[in-house]
C-alpha cells in the first residue's frame, strides 16, 4: 500500500500526458485517495463499502425485475390464449367457410387492446387462418401446434426482434373435437411497461440511499477528525507516547478531575506534591486526604490562578481551568507547582516592584506645579504611607524666596533651614510643625563627616546615644511616641544643597535597611530637581513681577472729574503684560488706558513698559483716541520690523473724558468692550468698533463719542478677567455682567471692583488663573456751570483789556485774587497772539477745579513755539513768560482750530514778578 501510495503521489512527469497534467480535479482526487489521517482512511473505506452495497442491491433488484417480467409475460399470454380458445363462437368461426374474414378483425382488436405482439389462429392441420408474423415466428408456431393439442403450451424463443413468449391453446367444439388453435405472443419489452415505471423509483431510492450514506460517513469522518485532530495512526501513537513521557517527566503536578468530582488522571509529580495514595484514578477528590479548602475547590472546579495552598510543609501554587470550553468533557485540569523556594525571592521582587512603582508615581506627582512649597509637600505626600510613616522636608530660606542657597548649606555649622512640608499617618506626632527653623540635617549623627551631605540611615534611634543626648527632650518625645527608624537624604541639585528630606518609621513598621537608603537617595535626587526648577521659576517670576509692578502706576494722579479704583491680579504662573494708566490731560480732561500684551515673562513685562511709555508720550500731544491708537499701532509695527524679539500681539482701549461736556471718546484695538454701569444700576456693554490688535495694520481705527450722565461707572478690563482655562470668554462676560448687577446701585468704584472680582476671578480655583487680570472703574463727575467762564473775543486789540478785566472779576468771585495778576499776564499774551496770528472765532475759557485752567482758542492751526529771545530782540518772550508763570502749558488741536492752554496751581507761592513790580 505504501509503494502504491508513493507512486500515486509522485504522478507522471510533465509532458507525459498523464492525469496529473490534466488539471486540478485529478490532484484533488489524488489528495483524497492519499489521505493519511485516521479519519480520512475510515472515510474512504466506509465510502467504498457503501458504494459496493448500493451497487449489489441495485443489481439484485434489476435481476429480480427481469425475472418477474418473464413470469408476467407467460401468465399474460396463457390467460389471453385460454380466454380466446374458450370464448363463445370461436369454434364456429374456425368451422365457417371463411374463417380468416371472421377472425382477422378479432385478432387485430385483441392484439392492440391487450398490448400483445401478435394473435394467430390455425386449423387442426396447421393452416394459418390468421398466421403469426412471417418468418421464424410463424415456423415456430406451426411446430408447436401438435404439442398444444392436449392443452395450452407456453414457450420462449428468440427471434431477430428479441425474445418472444408464446402460448398456444386448442380450440374445441362442443363434442370435444379439435376445431383449431390460437396462439398469443408477447415480447418482454411489452410486458415490462409497469416494471419500467418502477425503475426510476428504484434508482432514485438507490441514489438517495447512497447520498445519505455518504453524508453519514462524512459526519462520522468529521467527528472522528475533530477527536483525532487529523492525525494518522503513526502520529497518534507518537502523540500518546510523548504525552505519557511529558506527563510523568514534567516538574509540575497535573491532575484531571471529571465533572463528577472524581480523579481521571494524576501524574507522578502531582502524587508527590499532594501526597496522593497509589490508586487515585476513579476516586472522589474528597477521599484523597487533602485539606478541606483545597478539596472543596478541586471538586467544585472553580477557576483559579496561582492560588497558594499549604500542603504539609510546602507552599503550592494551584491553577484550575475548566476543560469544557476547549472541547473536552465537563471537568477541570489542575496544575500544581512547588513555590516554597520562590516565596522569599517573590517577596523581594514585590518590594522592588513597589519601589519602582513609587519612583514612577513620584515622577508624575512631584513637581506638578512650579510652586516650591507645594512641590515639597508633594514629596512628603508620595512617601507616606507607601515608604515611611512620617516624612518631613526642610528647605533653606533663600530657596523659598527663589534665590541661590548659601554655599555652607548642608554643613554641620551651616545656616538653619525651615520646615516646609510635613506628612504622617497621624497628626499628633511630636515633630516640629511647618514653618519652624531648625538646624540643617538634624538627624545626622555626630561623629560622621561634618561636611558630608550624603543620605544617612539610622536603623534604631534607641541605640543612637549621641543623637539622644544632642536633642534631649525632643528625642525622648519622638522615642516615646514610637518612632524608631529614619533616613535623612539631602535635596541636592546642580551641586548645591537646597535642603533635606527625612523619612521616619514607627515601631509597628520594619526598620529601614540599606536598600531603603538607596531608594531614599534616588527619590530625594529626583525631587531635588523639581524643587530647583520651582526655585528658578520663582526667581524669574519674582523678577518679572517686580519689573512689571515697577512699570505700572503706583498711585493714581490727583484729579476730580473721576472717582477711580483699580485692581491688578498677577497670574499664578508667569507674569503677564497687562497695564493700565490714568493720564490727566489739558482742560481738566482725563485719559483712561487699559492694555494687554500677549505672553508671559520678562519679555511681556518689558513690552508692556514700552507701550505704556509710548501712550504717555502720545497723550502729551492731546491726540484724539483713534489717532493715538493709530500711532501706537505704527510704533508696534516698526518695533516688529526692527529685528530681535518683536511684540507677539497687544490690545488696548483708550478713553478720554471731558468733565465740562460729559462726553467720553473711546477707541479700541482688539480689546474687550467696556461696560457702562448707569446711575440706576443698569449694566450694558458698549458697542464699539473693535478694531484689529496692535501691530496688525491695514485698517484705520475708529473713535466713538458717548455722553455719560453724572454718576455713570465706566468699567475697563483685560481678557484675563473674563476668560481662562475654566471657562470661555462668553461665560466670563456673563459673569462680569452678573457681578456688576449684584453691585450696590450707588456703590463706589471700590465696591464695583470687589463685586466684579467676586463674580469672575475669585469664583474660579486659584490654580486656574492662568493670565493676569486688570480692572479699572471710573465714576464720572461734571464741572458746575459756576466753575466755567467763557468769553468771545473780537479781532480788535482794544478788546483785550475788556476781557482781561472781566476775567479778573471772575477770579475775584471764585476767591482767587492771588492769581489775578498772573492770569492777566497770561491772557494778555495769549489773546494778543490769537488776534495777531490767529483767525476767528477766538474764545477765552477759564476752568476752576483743583487747578485754574486758562484756554484761548482760535480758528487757525498754526502752533506757537517757545524760543529764547536774544538781548536785542524786541519780541519772542511772551511764551517764555507763560512757561515760567504756569505749572504746565501746551497746544491742543481741535476740528475748528487750536487751543492754547495753561494751568496754575490754586495754592501757588507769591508771584515773584508781582513782588518785583511792587504791585
Amino acid at each position: 500500500m505504501d509503494a502504491e501510495h508513493d507512486r500515486v503521489a509522485e504522478g507522471p512527469r510533465a509532458g507525459s500526458g498523464g492525469p496529473a497534467a490534466r488539471g486540478t480535479p485529478w490532484r484533488r482526487l489524488r489528495s483524497w485517495l492519499a489521505a493519511r489521517s485516521i479519519a480520512g482512511r475510515v472515510f474512504l473505506w466506509l465510502l467504498l463499502a457503501m458504494v459496493l452495497l448500493v451497487s449489489a442491491v441495485a443489481t439484485a433488484l434489476t435481476l429480480q425485475i427481469q425475472h418477474h417480467v418473464l413470469a408476467d409475460a407467460r401468465e399474460h399470454t396463457t390467460s389471453a390464449a385460454a380466454a380466446l380458445a374458450h370464448s363463445p363462437g370461436m369454434a364456429a368461426a374456425l368451422d365457417s367457410p371463411d374463417p380468416t374474414a371472421q377472425l382477422q378483425p378479432v385478432a387485430e382488436q385483441i392484439r392492440t387492446s391487450g398490448g400483445l405482439f401478435y394473435v394467430a389462429f390455425y386449423s387442426p392441420t396447421g393452416v394459418g387462418y390468421v398466421p403469426g408474423p412471417p418468418g421464424t415466428i410463424d415456423q415456430h408456431l406451426r411446430g408447436t401446434l401438435q404439442q398444444a393439442a392436449a392443452g395450452p403450451r407456453t414457450t420462449t424463443f428468440g427471434t431477430p426482434r428479441g425474445t418472444v413468449v408464446n402460448t398456444t391453446a386448442p380450440v374445441t367444439r362442443a363434442d370435444g373435437s379439435l376445431a383449431g388453435y390460437t396462439s398469443v405472443g408477447i415480447t418482454p419489452e411489452q410486458a415490462s411497461q409497469v416494471a419500467n415505471q418502477q425503475l426510476p423509483v428504484l434508482f432514485t431510492g438507490a441514489a438517495a440511499a447512497l447520498v445519505l450514506g455518504v453524508l453519514g460517513i462524512a459526519l462520522v469522518r468529521r467527528r472522528l477528525r475533530r477527536q483525532t485532530h487529523g492525525l494518522g495512526p503513526e502520529e497518534m501513537t507518537r502523540m500518546y507516547e510523548h504525552h505519557d513521557a511529558v506527563l510523568h517527566a514534567v516538574r509540575e503536578g497535573v491532575l484531571i478531575v471529571g465533572g463528577d468530582a472524581r480523579v481521571l488522571l494524576a501524574n507522578d509529580e502531582a502524587r508527590r506534591l499532594l501526597e496522593l495514595p497509589p490508586e487515585v484514578e476513579g476516586r472522589p477528590v474528597s477521599a484523597l486526604g487533602l485539606a478541606p479548602e483545597l478539596a472543596e475547590q478541586l471538586a467544585a472546579g472553580r477557576e483559579a490562578t496561582d492560588e497558594v495552598h499549604l500542603v504539609g510543609d510546602r507552599l503550592l501554587a494551584v491553577n484550575i481551568r475548566p476543560t469544557a470550553p476547549f472541547g473536552g468533557q465537563p471537568g477541570s485540569v489542575v496544575t500544581v507547582r512547588d513555590t516554597t523556594e520562590l516565596s522569599a525571592l517573590t517577596g523581594r521582587a514585590e518590594q522592588a516592584k513597589a519601589r519602582l512603582q513609587l519612583l514612577y508615581d513620584a515622577g508624575l506627582r512631584v513637581g506638578t506645579t512650579l510652586d516650591i512649597t507645594r512641590t515639597a509637600q508633594e514629596l512628603a505626600d508620595i512617601a507616606v504611607p507607601r515608604f515611611a510613616d512620617f516624612a518631613t522636608v526642610e528647605l533653606a530660606d533663600p530657596v523659598l524666596r527663589g534665590d541661590e542657597p548659601s554655599p555652607d548649606t548642608g554643613r554641620a555649622d551651616g545656616p538653619q533651614v525651615r520646615r516646609t512640608a510635613l506628612r504622617g499617618t497621624s497628626a499628633d506626632a511630636p515633630l516640629y510643625p511647618v514653618g519652624t527653623q531648625i538646624s540643617f540635617l538634624p538627624t545626622v549623627l555626630p561623629g560622621s563627616d561634618p561636611d558630608a551631605v550624603s543620605a544617612v540611615l539610622t536603623a534604631d534611634l534607641r541605640e543612637a546615644r549621641r543623637w539622644r543626648s544632642r536633642y534631649g527632650a525632643d528625642a525622648e518625645l519622638l522615642l516615646g511616641y514610637g518612632i524608631r527608624s529614619l533616613i535623612s537624604a539631602p535635596l541636592q541639585a546642580r551641586g548645591v544643597v537646597l535642603g533635606v528630606v527625612s523619612f521616619w518609621r514607627t515601631a509597628g513598621t520594619e526598620p529601614f535597611d540599606e536598600d531603603d537608603l538607596s531608594f531614599a537617595t534616588e527619590l530625594a535626587a529626583r525631587a531635588a530637581i523639581s524643587i530647583d526648577n520651582a526655585r528658578r521659576y520663582t526667581r524669574e517670576h519674582r523678577t518679572a513681577e517686580t519689573l512689571q509692578r515697577s512699570l505700572l502706576p503706583h498711585d493714581l494722579p490727583a484729579q476730580s472729574p473721576l472717582d477711580l479704583a483699580y485692581r491688578y491680579l498677577p497670574a499664578t504662573q508667569g507674569v503677564g503684560g497687562d497695564w493700565f494708566d490714568v493720564i490727566p490731560l489739558s482742560g481738566l480732561r482725563v485719559a483712561l488706558v487699559v492694555g494687554d500684551v500677549v505672553g508671559h515673562g520678562l519679555h511681556a513685562a518689558a513690552t508692556m513698559g514700552r507701550l505704556r511709555t509710548a501712550v504717555l508720550n502720545f497723550s502729551a500731544l492731546d491726540l484724539p483716541p483713534d489717532e493715538l491708537i493709530a500711532r501706537l499701532d505704527e510704533l508696534v509695527i516698526r518695533l516688529d520690523q526692527g529685528g530681535g524679539t518683536g511684540i507677539t500681539g497687544a490690545t488696548c482701549v483708550y478713553a478720554v473724558y471731558d468733565p465740562v461736556s460729559g462726553d467720553c471718546d473711546i477707541a479700541l484695538a482688539g480689546h474687550p468692550p467696556p461696560v457702562l454701569l448707569g446711575p440706576d444700576g443698569g449694566a450694558q456693554f458698549v458697542e464699539l468698533p473693535a478694531g484689529l490688535p496692535l501691530g496688525v495694520g491695514g485698517l484705520p481705527f475708529e473713535s466713538t463719542r458717548l455722553s455719560l450722565p453724572v454718576g455713570t461707572r465706566l468699567v475697563l478690563y483685560t481678557d484675563g478677567l473674563v476668560a481662562g482655562r475654566h471657562r470661555g470668554i462668553g461665560d466670563g462676560l456673563t459673569a462680569l455682567r452678573d457681578g456688576l448687577a449684584a453691585a450696590p446701585v450707588h456703590g463706589s468704584p471700590e465696591d464695583i471692583c470687589e463685586a466684579v472680582l467676586g463674580a469672575t476671578v475669585r469664583a474660579a480655583p486659584p490654580a486656574q488663573q492662568s493670565d493676569d487680570a486688570t480692572l479699572l472703574v471710573a465714576r464720572t463727575h461734571r464741572l458746575a456751570p459756576s466753575q466755567v467762564a467763557v468769553w468771545e473775543v473780537p479781532s480788535d486789540p482794544a478788546a483785550v483789556s475788556r476781557v482781561r478785566s472781566e476775567c479778573v472779576d471772575r477770579l475775584t468771585e471764585w476767591g482767587l485774587e492771588p492769581l489775578a495778576f498772573t492770569t492777566e499776564l497770561l491772557l494778555s499774551e495769549l489773546i494778543t497772539n490769537a488776534i495777531r496770528y490767529g483767525t476767528q472765532p477766538i474764545t477765552v475759557r477759564l476752568l476752576r477745579d483743583h487747578t485754574l485752567v486758562c484756554e484761548v482758542a482760535d480758528g487757525s492751526s498754526t502752533a506757537p513755539h517757545l524760543r529764547y529771545a536774544a538781548t536785542t530782540d524786541e519780541g519772542g518772550r511772551g511764551l517764555f513768560l507763560v512757561a515760567q508763570l504756569t505749572q504746565r502749558w501746551g497746544t491742543r488741536y481741535t476740528d475748528r482750530g487750536k487751543i492754547i492752554w495753561a494751568e496754575q496751581s490754586l495754592t501757588a507761592a507769591p508771584d515773584p514778578f508781582r513782588d518785583a513790580l511792587n504791585l
